[in-house]
């Protein structure tokens, strides 16, 4: 008698509305590194790629990619502006109140806790991306991270001016001291 009713009452909790299932590691990633690259404006390929690399430390497949940016941008997560992808307010609203502190497998855990529990409203486009396009992003990036001192997420430093001397106080150069010797007592 307890078995029937708890089947009645399980599944429908489970399997009730249009819901995100299932969720793989690689869609929290590429929301995370969404979340890195596109904080100021949309993101290229490219920027999305050095994100996930910063993250994981490696890059997924890009069919695992294209797969993921199909299904989210399906259930209306990821938008597309002029070739570059940013997250959505849903997205941003799952995004919202990660720990900072926290490992990488932990911010995936949670974000895949909360794409679980994801009910997306209507149908959305999706973004179909070929294993070329991504491939080359990937390219890219590596490429990018072979030249010295180049990070696509980090702006590069501005050039010091003639200026910024005159700014900081004059510093004479102290003539090193070495310190106090420790007096010992007498006995």
């Amino acid at each position: 008698m307890f078995g029937a009713l708890r089947r009645t009452v399980f599944l429908p909790q489970v399997f009730k509305g249009y819901s995100m299932h299932p969720v793989h590691d690689v869609d929290a990633l590429l929301l995370l590194a969404l979340a890195l690259s596109s904080k100021r404006r949309p993101a290229e390929l490219a920027e999305i790629m050095a994100a996930a690399d910063l993250i994981q430390g490696a890059i997924p497949s890009e069919t695992k990619l294209g797969e993921a940016f199909h299904r989210l941008s399906t259930h209306g997560l990821i938008g597309e502006v002029d070739g570059r992808f940013t997250l959505t307010p849903d997205a941003q609203k799952i995004m919202a109140g990660q720990p900072r502190k926290a490992e990488t497998a932990e911010r995936i855990f949670n974000v895949r806790e909360k794409l679980s529990a994801y009910e997306p409203a209507g149908k959305h486009a999706p973004i179909v991306l070929t294993e070329e396009q991504l491939a080359q992003a990937i390219l890219a990036h590596r490429s990018a991270g072979q030249d010295a001192g180049k990070n696509m997420l980090v702006p590069k430093p501005k050039p010091k001016t003639a200026d910024d001397d005159d700014k900081r106080p004059d510093k004479r150069p102290g003539q090193w001291r070495r310190p106090f010797a420790s007096r010992k007592r007498k006995a």
